[in-house]
């Protein structure tokens, strides 16, 4: 392509194709100037396309992205303590002909959960063997003394997921052992005013526990199930 006599490169002056898709190098025409420019697709990125590059391969304007506001943030990932929220946003517009290619549509940061839920994941349970307290009386209580109300028992399914060495010293905790799956019943004499038992866990979240009587026997499970009106079978496990 020449202009008042001094002619540039061109690719109106390359042989056929003039036009090259994707990257190609060889899609190059030069001057007598020296001067170099592209009439590949990719020249569109890189910038050194020559002028009539859009005339001659029929390439409309470039449109650059535009993506819309961003969304709110997602609640917290945990429940309690450390965890993470993210938002996002939508492409309203997508790049075309070379432009601007989008921003990120995602965004991550960390978050702290102060739940409802927060103060019973961190409530630890302490527990026995069921032969321990079931049907016990007390000897010294009076027959004209007040009796605790009794309230019905209730069961939750315990999966172990991890337990401490010490657990095995004693016969009835060294069946706490990891994915096993265990049956802890809380009974009317340990419930607490809210009737519940302290540490009977939350679902699907990882809670605490310790073996009362055996001392370093100690670990951590997940709550499957939770059973009202319910007595677990022998030689299961109770809260205290």
């Amino acid at each position: 392509m020449c202009v008042s006599g001094v002619c540039e490169a061109g690719c109106a002056d390359r042989p056929t194709p003039r036009c090259c898709p994707g990257r190609n190098n060889e899609c190059v025409e030069r001057s007598a100037r020296r001067t170099v420019c592209y009439c590949d697709t990719y020249c569109r990125r890189s910038g050194d396309c020559c002028d009539d590059y859009q005339t001659v391969c029929h390439i409309s304007a470039a449109i650059d992205c535009e993506v819309r506001q961003w969304g709110p943030w997602s609640p917290c990932s945990s429940v309690c303590g450390a965890g993470t929220t993210e938002r996002s946003r939508q492409v309203a517009t997508p790049p075309r002909n070379g432009g601007t290619p989008c921003p990120d549509l995602k965004q991550r940061r960390g978050c702290l959960a102060h739940t409802e839920t927060c103060s019973a994941a961190k409530e630890v349970a302490k527990i026995l063997s069921d032969s321990f307290k079931r049907n016990f009386k007390d000897p010294w209580r009076r027959p004209h003394m007040l009796m605790k109300e009794e309230k019905k028992s209730y069961c939750v399914q315990m999966r172990v997921k991890q337990a401490s060495a010490a657990c095995k010293v004693k016969p009835w905790s060294a069946g706490l052992v990891r994915e096993r799956s265990v049956c802890v019943e809380c009974q009317s004499e340990a419930m607490t005013t809210d009737d519940r038992c302290r540490g009977d866990g939350l679902q699907n979240i990882r809670t605490f526990w310790a073996a009362a009587s055996a001392p370093g026997c100690s670990g951590s499970w997940v709550r499957e199930s939770f059973t009202e009106n319910c007595q677990c079978p022998s030689y299961s496990l109770i809260f205290i």
